[in-house]
């Protein structure tokens, strides 16, 4: 046996229920081993150590469709924000933010996914969600930071996708007044909310039930492929030309637009429409035969992708428009149009099946913090036999059916009563999309590499005649074997790295090292509790594969670097965005002239 959990057909693992295991031992607590299930006795086979507690995909997909679900996660509601992006951020600014938040996304899934998946620590424990991961260094704080965050950014992308849906379906079926452009006044409200209600109802529910995202993996690509029509579609009808010339001219356009003070606002509609990390687990969980390579060109092809398309319409829509460009561009075209109703079409057809994608997000985290990641429920008979759930309402209302519901009911409230895109989209990028997409995998990089960045830091000031703590563990709060008193002693001769009174070169502290070194520390301590925690329950050592493996992949001295432009540019990114929008916000309502 190699150590690597297998799997049966309904995803469970052998021997267990669904992922049967710990799942993210809080600090300061014990665990004791599992007793076996009456399922893994009725199967007679060892439970297998399984960090991650939730059920499985049963069915999965290649790299195209698999790119297309990431895709299609990617370019949902955001894409149609691009322009309004630019045109907050600024011309020259805005392209370049979307440059680099597209870059920090692709570097970001691929962190997440070869730390949980590959690194000499983690391979073969069965980390297989973003909380896991960050559980494993950070405890429960970690845990509650990843489902918080993902929660926002799923439930704001959700509202945001039943916006687009109820400013665009209505158009195309000709319920709205074409007369009046005004998304804040236009159409009756049980004209534009009954159709969205109706149409969401029959599609989008459906489709969100669904059990796995390897089955949405045609509509997304049906998806990405009206993404592709609705980007020429911006591109033909755009009046660019005639937007250009009454503003002076393209150079003249550069020299007033290349940067805007509300950039942080663009900043954050380009999270949110860039941001899919919190899908990431699910989707690389779709993937066959999932190895580092295939991942990163799942990522490359899906994030090369989306950026390309959003630089188009970004460019043809905020050039069509400038100063008056919408949250969602289309509504910068006439309600009468037959090409603009085409393309409004198209972004409905996208919005059906991307509201899924996000609601399978959603639902993870409720299944996470609600029943300990089982989705389905399943009970062990008398004969050992697994036997499904008993489901409500004739058999139609299950625990995913029922979480779904909540989920669709929660999104539908206030997509009733709000009309503009554009904070939505900003306000979801500030907060969730910043934390998940940024901060996260900064800290997470951290705090499993913790040790290792710790002797890094040690060689840096070997020269300068300082040093860091050579025990970057600390204290095990976990039951030690002999000694009672040996915990207490370890804990005694450990000095912090970043309180050494060792002087320190300048860059120390220009750098932030001390900032760096204090999570290094948490999270090296905490990972060595955590894996100490799982041998407990286990009653084995646990043995690592050999970092000569193709398939593991360790500490990279950049991607230290990496970590902390992450964690930096996330909390500016969060703190700025969050007051900026508040402020736009405060001053519209209370500073406008009426």
């Amino acid at each position: 046996m190699d150590g690597s959990p297998d799997f049966n057909n309904d995803g469970t693992v052998l021997g267990g229920t669904k992922g049967t295991g710990i799942t993210g031992t809080p600090k300061g607590e014990t665990t004791s081993p599992n007793p076996p299930s009456s399922l893994s006795m009725a199967r007679d086979t060892p439970v297998l150590r399984q960090v991650s507690n939730i059920s499985l995909p049963k069915t999965k997909s290649g790299i195209l469709g698999t790119s297309s679900n990431l895709m299609n996660s990617i370019v949902g509601a955001g894409i149609i924000g691009i322009p309004y992006a630019i045109r907050q951020a600024g011309f020259i600014v805005g392209l370049l933010l979307l440059l680099l938040v597209a870059y920090l996304t692709d570097k970001s899934l691929r962190v997440i996914i070869e730390l949980a998946s590959f690194h000499p620590k983690l391979k073969d424990l069965g980390v297989l969600t973003y909380e896991d991961l960050m559980t494993i260094p950070f405890g429960r704080a970690g845990n509650y930071f990843v489902l918080v965050n993902m929660f926002i950014l799923a439930y704001g992308a959700m509202v945001a996708y039943l916006l687009i849906i109820k400013d665009t379906v209505p158009v195309v079926l000709r319920l709205e007044v074409p007369e009046n452009q005004d998304t804040n006044t236009d159409g009756d409200f049980w004209e534009r909310e009954f159709v969205m209600l109706i149409t969401s109802l029959v599609i989008v529910v459906p489709l969100s039930m669904m059990r796995d995202m390897a089955s949405l993996a045609f509509t997304s690509l049906l998806s990405v492929t009206a993404d592709v029509v609705l980007v020429g579609f911006v591109i033909a009808f755009s009046p660019v030309k005639s937007s250009v010339s009454d503003a002076g001219g393209f150079g003249q356009i550069l020299a007033d637009n290349w940067i805007n003070s509300k950039l942080f606002i663009g900043l954050g509609v380009l999270s949110t429409a860039m941001a899919c990390q919190h899908s990431a687990f699910i989707v690389s969980g779709s993937l066959e035969n999932k190895t580092a390579a295939r991942w990163a060109a799942v990522t490359f092809r899906s994030i090369t992708t989306s950026v390309v398309l959003c630089i188009l319409l970004g460019v043809a829509g905020y050039l069509g428009f400038l100063d008056e460009t919408r949250g969602d561009i289309l509504n910068n075209f006439d309600a009468d149009s037959v090409p603009a109703n085409a393309g409004r079409g198209l972004l409905a057809v996208t919005m059906f099946f991307t509201y899924p994608m996000e609601c399978f997000v959603a639902r993870h985290v409720l299944v996470k913090l609600l029943y300990n990641g089982d989705m389905d429920a399943e009970t062990v008979g008398p004969d050992g036999q697994v036997v499904p759930e008993h489901k409500w309402l004739f058999g139609l209302l299950g625990r995913r059916e029922r979480l779904t519901l909540v989920i669709y009911i929660a999104t539908l409230i206030p997509a009733l009563f709000l009309n503009d895109l554009g904070p939505v989209l900003s306000l979801t990028g500030s907060l969730g999309a910043s934390c998940i997409a940024y901060m996260g995998p900064g800290l997470v990089y951290f705090g499993i590499n913790g040790d290792a960045f710790l002797a890094y830091t040690r060689e840096l000031l070997a020269p300068h005649g300082s040093s860091t703590s050579t025990d970057p563990q600390g204290q095990i709060e976990l039951p030690v074997v002999g000694d009672p008193t040996a915990t207490m002693e370890q804990a005694t001769g450990n000095d912090h790295a970043s309180t050494s009174r060792t002087g320190k070169p300048w860059w120390w502290w220009v750098y932030g090292f001390p900032l760096w070194t204090a999570i290094a520390s948490r999270g090296a301590r905490g990972t060595k509790e955590f894996l100490a925690a799982l041998e407990l329950e286990t009653g084995e050592p646990l043995r690592g594969p050999s970092e000569d493996s193709d398939e593991v992949i360790g500490a990279h001295t950049s991607d230290y670097y990496m970590s902390m432009f992450f964690i930096a540019f996330g909390l500016v990114a969060a703190v700025v965005g969050v007051a900026s929008n508040i402020y736009v916000q405060v001053n519209n309502v209370f500073f406008t002239p009426t």
